[in-house]
């Protein structure tokens, strides 16, 4: 058995454990006894930190979820023009999924799909997501409908390039793909990728 950690310690190895477990074995056929057992802990260990698997899943859906809306809030909240602005959201997002691939197919793979409340949260996230990207649309005279449209939009491009990506992840360059995307962005929010 591992040493003792401190309870935050433990709990992200816990997390940490899990998610290989759950993209390995999938949902149906892990269990807390194999969470347990590849973490190196008592099953009772694992239940002082999560009630079920099903809790267990669900937090691990919702911390990748943050994770990856942090790290795009964070590249887009320091930059200068509005292409610079979609350059560094694309950049993060891409770089979430060519450094995490794991946790990006938890989080949008098909499986996560076949139970409602499951589905419910990644729709959540996707929502919560392209609320934020719609904030960043800085188009003149655009109604904030038609920008919820358009990030909503994105966040479709974005993961279904992002599934195409990780079918062949040794294929492609994180650098190349998000220049590609961005540009696509770009033109279509601008009309013309060259205009800054």
């Amino acid at each position: 058995m591992n040493a003792r950690l401190p309870a935050a310690q433990r709990r992200a190895q816990l997390l940490q454990v899990a998610l290989e477990t759950f993209s390995a074995d999938g949902y149906a056929s892990t269990t807390m006894d194999l969470v347990a057992r590849r973490a190196g802990v008592t099953k009772p260990v694992l239940y002082q930190h999560f009630a079920s698997k099903h809790d267990l899943f669900l937090e691990l859906l919702r911390d990748v979820g943050n994770r990856l809306e942090s790290m795009v809030a964070e590249a887009t909240a320091h930059t200068g023009t509005p292409r610079e602005m979609v350059e560094a959201g694309i950049s993060s997002y891409f770089r979430f999924v060519f450094e995490n691939p794991l946790e990006f197919q938890l989080l949008f793979g098909e499986g996560v799909r076949s139970e409602l409340e499951f589905a419910a949260l990644v729709t959540q996230v996707e929502r919560e997501f392209a609320d934020f990207i719609a904030e960043l649309i800085a188009i003149e005279n655009m109604p904030a409908d038609d920008r919820k449209l358009v990030a909503n939009g994105i966040v479709g491009l974005a993961e279904s390039t992002a599934r195409f990506v990780l079918l062949d992840l040794e294929g492609h360059t994180c650098d190349a793909v998000a220049s590609r995307v961005a540009d696509l962005l770009w033109s279509g929010l601008r009309g013309d990728p060259e205009v800054s």
